[in-house]
């Protein structure tokens, strides 16, 4: 009943005229039109990190006409990009300067943040048709580049190695500043972190647990490039082929189970489980869908982007109790932190 009232134009007419309901009404048209146009933004995100706006008017503002003659960028469009630029708040406009606003400078201060826009063309391609995407009709290039989720063995190509720890490292320090507020490490003995790529990680918990042993486990070309002190211990391998390293209290999985399938994710549980010792638990940190409350950023970007990958998904906190529940885990706690579009903690125990 609900749903016929706010589709029929009548009622639509009579809201706007009604002070309470107008304003119910155009909060909901703000909203309907955002989402419209929510493609162009990340793209005009992209245009103004590509061409590095936000670092040239860093120090100082900039009319369009002298940034459109530095970049090589008609006067006339750069307008359009710069007055974009301030509508989403990232720059801010006087007169006829442009300036970095707080949010675009809160941007440049983030890491890695612009490595993940360029990165995102990627996926915009794959989402080029929609519909054939979600048909699971396309070959999404996402797929391609992350070779390492297929099980590749042997040695990466440098290049492919690279991109892969690069982007695992930028991301990776965002997640560990958001989990490290809340992680319940205190009388830990020793972290194995379990495909940690390059350490970014780690190093986060050495900085906030200089006195808690640490140790790496991930592909031995991932690992040779880990930027570690050298009393923290490594270990290449694939877990889905060699045993895990023993010794640990505490293994972390940062970022992995959803990069894959669920009978892959199940004998990494089993695996995990196997190799703690009595009273040692896991830690499992990754963006997780909202479940039965659908959440605005998991179960939109982390799902379609797992979807893209084709070789995981992003799951719910309950979906991942009940793995690790069937590894043999109990104690299964989800630890609640700030900013779930960054990432979500679950914590579990081997009695």
């Amino acid at each position: 009943m609900l749903n016929r009232l706010a589709s029929s134009p009548r009622f639509q007419a009579i809201a706007e005229r009604v002070p309470i309901l107008r304003g119910i009404a155009r909060r909901e048209g703000a909203a309907l039109f955002d989402l419209m146009q929510g493609f162009v933004n990340s793209q005009m995100l992209a245009a103004l990190v590509e061409l590095r706006v936000l670092h040239l008017l860093a120090d100082g503002g900039a009319t369009a006409d002298a940034l459109a003659a530095r970049l090589n960028v008609p006067p006339d469009r750069m307008a359009v990009l710069l007055q974009a630029g301030a509508a989403m708040r990232l720059l801010r406009r006087k007169g006829a300067r442009f300036y970095l606003a707080r949010r675009g400078a809160a941007f440049l201060g983030v890491a890695g943040l612009e490595d993940m826009v360029r990165h995102h063309a990627v996926l915009y391609g794959d989402l080029a048709d929609p519909v054939a995407f979600i048909r699971g009709e396309t070959t999404p290039a996402l797929a391609e580049f992350w070779p390492y989720v297929f099980g590749a063995s042997g040695p990466m190509a440098p290049e492919i190695s690279a991109r892969y720890s690069r982007l695992m490292a930028d991301s990776q320090t965002l997640v560990a500043q958001e989990a490290l507020r809340v992680l319940p490490l205190k009388g830990a003995a020793h972290l194995l972190d379990v495909g940690g790529g390059t350490g970014a990680f780690l190093r986060a918990v050495h900085a906030r647990y200089p006195a808690l042993e640490l140790s790496l486990f991930d592909l031995p070309d991932v690992v040779a490039m880990a930027d570690l002190p050298a009393n923290v211990g490594r270990h290449g391998g694939s877990f889905r082929d060699d045993p895990l390293p023993q010794g640990a209290d505490v293994i972390s999985l940062v970022r992995v189970l959803y990069d894959h399938r669920d009978d892959t994710v199940r004998a990494l549980l089993h695996k995990v489980f196997a190799t703690l010792p009595a009273g040692g638990r896991v830690l499992v940190i990754e963006p997780m869908s909202g479940g039965a409350r659908p959440d605005p950023y998991t179960d939109v970007y982390f799902s379609v982007y797992t979807m893209a990958m084709q070789t995981g998904r992003t799951r719910s906190a309950q979906e991942i109790a009940t793995l690790l529940k069937d590894a043999g885990f109990a104690k299964i706690t989800s630890v609640r932190t700030r900013r779930s579009y960054v990432s979500a903690v679950i914590a579990a125990q081997k009695l």
